[in-house]
């Protein structure tokens, strides 16, 4: 067998029928769309709608709470800033700041009101954070090892849809 002997298996590449070719094709004049019409058209938008009848979206109750004013915080874990310390990405001579976390990767690039220091993992050096809130047991790991909290005030961010 020789390179250009080499064929695709049989019906392995199907091929697409030729709309709008003559009545012959079987897919001539309206091209299998019927006549006229809505859908007959190009950017049929029709989803969820039930021919006139309540569309079931509407007749179904709605329940629960969005709370448009929540506050999300992006975590970040003790043991993570330990590792960054480690690395060099976080210098303790400096205090750590959200924007020092952002620039570690430490924090994602979602729509974060601030960062919020959890309590996972051990910190062996003293550091000075400055960030928008710390859990109980962050608190109490951080100020073991000498080091300090200062508290920022939120950051105010657009109301997400998830």
């Amino acid at each position: 067998m020789k390179l250009n002997e080499l064929r695709d298996n049989e019906g392995s590449r199907y091929r697409k029928k030729r709309l709008g070719r003559g009545i012959g094709s079987g897919k001539g004049k309206t091209s299998g769309k019927g006549v006229k019409g809505q859908k007959a058209r190009e950017g049929v938008s029709l989803n969820g709608f039930e021919g006139g009848q309540l569309p079931i979206y509407r007749r179904l109750p709605k329940r629960g709470f969005k709370n448009i004013f929540r506050k999300v915080y992006a975590p970040v874990n003790l043991g993570a800033i330990e590792q960054a310390l480690a690395e060099g990405k976080l210098e303790t001579a400096a205090p750590v700041t959200e924007a020092a976390l952002k620039k570690a990767g430490l924090v994602g690039s979602g729509k974060y009101a601030g960062v919020r220091i959890l309590g996972e993992g051990e910190l062996t050096k003293g550091v000075a954070f400055e960030v928008s809130g710390v859990s109980a047991s962050a608190r109490v790991a951080i100020e073991k090892v000498g080091g300090s909290i200062k508290l920022l005030a939120p950051v105010a961010v657009e109301a997400s849809a998830s």
